[in-house]
């Protein structure tokens, strides 16, 4: 297996289910992965909003259940993160991913719920560019992900702190806890230290991102929506956002997490030496650009402008609950109103996508993939107090 290999599948609303099982074969998904072994699936949920671009889509999670399933993977758990203005319970709810987990007798845990996941002090064998320094009493992650394969479920598209968005920094939420938010002012360097823990703790790393409606704009929740109707698939974290920054219109060498992943040999950020397989895309010339919002606006000034020296004042303190409270307000209660639901709605009337997302229906055999019980199961699939108030 090519440690460099990107498979690109243009795909169709009819055969999408198909197509991510064929999209995950030619990246040799059962190659990467050890299936003697709990496979984690790391959705992404970026918006408790049912935004379509912003979030893995439920055909994307069905598609790899399924294929996961069928060629015996069928030890499956999924991990939710909380972050500070996504809740998971409602996200998962929303964007019809629940249902799903569900049918297929995947059980769900919480990172951030002491019952389900115990945080553990971690020494990285690989030197780290940020890590040790933004936490110089330890590096906690969920000791539940040690040992275990994890396949991650980005989308395709843009961030307003680096640029991109994808496999790479879908581990962000996953192996950091609440304070991650302590590591933005290095975000690039952080996102290519946790790349380098994952390789120590998991024997197999797997991606399938979702690009059949690609976010344009100030991501990762107020974009525009783009149809692109492809979807990709990689072993290589590096590789495959490469590539799929490459499909957006950026040069992926310029974006410094994948340039540091790249120099690091973690992966591969050349597109020149990436071996695509699947259909052509050639024909895709897409011409993204991040730009700003609100949010981006404060946080590039808190993070990376003048007062970067004092951000601790900010954000190590009790004074971080009303950049908790300013960003909720602005994105649920100011940007949704009045802009994003009206793309979202546009999006599901006008495009083959988001007419599948408005009728999804979870395919009628799914009961024949639901086999394969976790050792977590029972108490994943119990619901708490929490869970049954949602």
């Amino acid at each position: 297996m090519s440690a460099s290999k990107v498979s690109v599948v243009r795909s169709n609303p009819h055969d999408v289910l198909s197509d991510v099982h064929r999209l995950m074969k030619l990246a040799e998904y059962d190659h990467a992965l050890d299936s003697s072994a709990t496979t984690i699936l790391k959705d992404n949920i970026s918006w408790h909003m049912p935004y379509l671009s912003a979030n893995t889509t439920p055909w994307q999670l069905e598609g790899v259940v399924r294929a996961l399933r069928s060629d015996g993977f069928g030890d499956l758990v999924s991990v939710h993160n909380d972050t500070v203005v996504t809740d998971p319970y409602k996200g998962e709810k929303l964007n019809k991913l629940a249902p799903l987990y569900e049918a297929y007798r995947v059980p769900e845990l919480y990172n951030f719920l002491p019952e389900d996941i115990t945080w553990t002090r971690y020494e990285p064998k690989a030197q780290m560019l940020a890590l040790d320094r933004v936490f110089p009493h330890g590096i906690y992650i969920p000791e539940y992900f040690i040992g275990k394969n994890i396949v991650h479920l980005p989308t395709v598209k843009c961030h307003i702190y680096t640029t991109t968005t994808g496999a790479m920094k879908n581990a962000f939420g996953g192996l950091l806890n609440t304070r991650r938010h302590y590591t933005h002012t290095w975000i690039h360097e952080t996102l290519v230290d946790l790349l380098a823990i994952q390789k120590e703790i998991h024997p197999g790393l797997f991606a399938v991102m979702d690009g059949t409606l690609a976010g344009n704009g100030p991501g990762p929740r107020t974009m525009q929506p783009v149809q692109l109707d492809v979807m990709l698939a990689s072993a290589d974290q590096v590789a495959i956002d490469a590539v799929a920054a490459k499909l957006m219109g950026f040069d992926p060498l310029t974006i410094p997490y994948i340039r540091m992943a790249h120099e690091r040999g973690l992966g591969c950020g050349d597109v020149r030496e990436i071996e695509l397989v699947g259909d052509d895309v050639s024909d895709l010339d897409l011409h993204f650009h991040v730009g700003n919002n609100f949010a981006s606006t404060v946080g590039h000034g808190l993070w990376h402008g003048p007062l970067k020296s004092i951000q601790n004042l900010f954000f190590h303190t009790p004074v971080v609950n009303v950049f908790i409270w300013a960003s909720a307000i602005y994105h649920d209660s100011f940007w949704w109103p009045i802009k994003g639901k009206a793309i979202q709605e546009r999006t599901r009337r006008e495009t083959s996508w988001g007419r599948l997302f408005d009728e999804y229906r979870i395919a009628e055999d799914a009961g024949q993939f639901g086999s394969g019980v976790s050792e977590r199961s029972d108490a994943a699939q119990t619901p708490d107090a929490r869970h049954a108030s949602d």
